[in-house]
């Protein structure tokens, strides 16, 4: 049975804009602060303490931060997943489409950059070349873009860094859909990487010449974020 925690109005759960909550998948957990996180937000805001010890809620490893006032919702029925930039043949996916396309799956480690990990994380999801093979990808694009629902959170990956072998657009975890706090409908899956290249809720992948620098990377994290060699790596 899942650990549920104490029922809240909708969206009034202590989701602070560049606030960080640790939540589990099936709901709130202890709240954390790495130290580049603190730095960086130092003056912005202030943690929110024992929220929750006060709901009452099991932890389970995981922490899921959110930039956000509120996390994105999703309908399964109006969803589309957007494909432009440079492409021959911009897309809009459907959720159902999505789940026609070749699957793949893979077990990793997950490694947050604030110093946090889950061991043997089974994914579940699409590789890029098939997610993208109907829209055709034109010989400039170098890189693609991921955009959030949770606005303005983006961030990018070389086509290199898109093609690695556990590297997918995940819509399961451990054999069940994504919850929304863990990106439903879908994330990008990149083990090799700290978590903040793992962009969830992705509503539109942007074929660009080059990388962007996203969310995290403009407030001083490095761009290719490959875990113990990035500057995340601060323990």
């Amino acid at each position: 049975m899942e650990n549920t925690p104490t029922p809240l109005p909708p969206d009034a759960r202590p989701y602070g804009r560049r606030t960080f909550l640790g939540v589990t998948a099936a709901g709130l957990t202890s709240l954390v602060w790495g130290a580049p996180v603190w730095n960086a937000l130092k003056g912005v805001t202030k943690p929110i303490t024992n929220a929750a010890e006060s709901l009452g809620v099991v932890p389970d490893g995981w922490r899921i931060y959110t930039i956000a006032a509120t996390m994105p919702r999703f309908d399964p029925a109006t969803w589309r997943l957007r494909i432009s930039g440079l492409v021959d043949h911009p897309q809009e996916i459907s959720y159902a489409e999505l789940l026609e396309l070749p699957r793949t799956e893979h077990v990793a480690d997950f490694h947050c950059v604030t110093g946090w990990s889950v061991p043997k994380v089974h994914w579940a999801g699409v590789r890029f070349d098939d997610l993208l093979a109907a829209a055709g990808l034109q010989k400039q694009a170098k890189a693609l873009t991921f955009v959030s629902a949770e606005k303005p959170y983006t961030d990018s990956l070389t086509l290199q860094q898109a093609r690695l072998p556990k590297v997918m657009l995940a819509y399961e975890m451990d054999g069940k859909p994504l919850t929304r706090a863990h990106g439903a409908p879908v994330r990008v899956v990149i083990p090799e990487m700290y978590g903040y290249k793992n962009t969830k809720w992705v509503e539109e992948i942007v074929a660009a010449p080059e990388p962007i620098s996203g969310y995290w990377e403009r407030n001083g994290y490095d761009v290719d974020a490959w875990v113990g060699r990035s500057n995340g790596n601060w323990s």
